[in-house]
């Protein structure tokens, strides 16, 4: 074989490195249909551990959610967070912009989703149950809350991208998210107006709650926990005293239940 085709053959050719070229091609479209091990067959994950060589996108965005935020503490969620992140994980740069496109909004986002799983696997069903529902909410916040905490620069730019008067619906959505998941992590499976009442509440009180623990600088942020317990303590008052002022059902007149008794008398 000359040497010219030789080293066309390997890639280092004057004729344009032909098949590094074929092989990235082929990369490019396993990355996009979802497997992005062929991108890097075993770099060391945020971790510590070795990424499988059948990793998907999915898996990816959570695996690197934390170090995104990492760096964007100091570069903002932006393309340069993304790049940090790429060559801190050695992982491809063009499959981590993959993974994340979409803006600072979608970094966020999938930010968020890894909180999300993260708060799962820290409290599984078996840790909850034996709580009061109360205190089962008040558990996945402050899980929530532990999981953000080497990451509140990060939340700090979070929250001013999310609100900017034309990110209000994407930041309500990603509350609403967050409440939902707590709830039903917490055993809840109310179909009717309480279902949207709860996440409503919720989600309120986790966003204050958050405003409050970006800026707290007391030890173990037990300020921020003080706020929580008088959020929900209040709740729970609001609770109570409205199923006080219901009515009770077995005070009013009922036609049926009235002829149900000339009907069957005891």
């Amino acid at each position: 074989m000359g040497r010219a085709r030789w080293r066309d053959a390997q890639g280092v050719g004057p004729h344009g490195t032909g098949r590094a070229r074929r092989e990235a091609r082929t990369q490019r479209h396993k990355a996009r249909r979802g497997c992005v091990g062929a991108f890097h067959p075993g770099p060391r994950g945020v971790d510590g551990g070795m990424a499988h060589a059948d990793e998907t996108l999915d898996d990816l965005r959570l695996r690197l959610a934390p170090m995104v935020a990492d760096n964007a503490a100091f570069d903002g969620w932006s393309g340069k967070a993304l790049a940090a992140t790429a060559a801190q994980s050695g992982t491809d740069a063009d499959v981590v912009a993959l993974a994340f496109d979409g803006g600072a909004l979608a970094m966020i986002d999938l930010w968020f989703a890894s909180v999300d799983a993260a708060m799962l696997a820290a409290l599984p069903p078996e840790t909850l149950e034996p709580l009061r529902v109360g205190a089962r909410i008040r558990a996945l916040v402050a899980g929530r809350l532990a999981i953000l905490a080497p990451h509140r620069e990060a939340l700090r730019r979070a929250q001013a991208v999310l609100a900017m008067p034309q990110n209000l619906p994407h930041a309500a959505r990603l509350g609403w998210r967050a409440a939902d998941i707590m709830w039903r992590a917490a055993g809840d499976v109310a179909t009717d107006l309480n279902h949207y009442s709860k996440r409503t509440t919720l989600g309120a009180i986790y966003a204050a709650t958050l405003i409050h623990f970006v800026n707290d600088e007391s030890e173990e942020w037990v300020d921020t926990l003080a706020f929580l317990d008088r959020r929900l303590a209040g709740i729970a008052r609001f609770e109570k005293a409205k199923a006080r002022l219901r009515p009770d059902t077995d005070m009013h007149f009922s036609p049926a239940r009235f002829l149900g008794r000339l009907r069957y008398r005891a």
